[in-house]
């Protein structure tokens, strides 16, 4: 198993902070609920985020929710849970590199 899906498996929840609520409800009317569902979801495509490691890893996720909407999730890991940094719907780039794993 990758070693990304690994630290995903040991997670124990999502932790939200208001401000990234928010504004991925208010930005791309991507709700709490909706962004948690692709982790439980499959196919799930998990990458390292590189370009935005600075501070702490980052990752970004390809994922479908419930309903079948197509997300990209950008997210870290904080305490063992998922901190989702931004979410959104997947651009076409992302649906075509998605959809060869569906």
């Amino acid at each position: 198993m990758d070693k990304i899906y690994e630290i995903i498996r040991d997670c124990t929840g999502f932790e939200w902070d208001a401000y990234n609520i928010n504004k991925n409800w208010e930005k791309h009317n991507v709700s709490p609920v909706e962004s948690e569902q692709i982790f439980f979801n499959n196919p799930l495509l998990i990458a390292s985020d590189i370009k935005h490691s600075k501070a702490e890893s980052r990752y970004y996720a390809l994922g479908i929710t419930d309903r079948e909407r197509k997300l990209f999730i950008a997210f870290t890991i904080r305490d063992l849970k998922i901190r989702v940094i931004s979410s959104r719907d997947m651009s076409k780039k992302e649906r075509d590199e998605y959809e060869k794993h569906d």
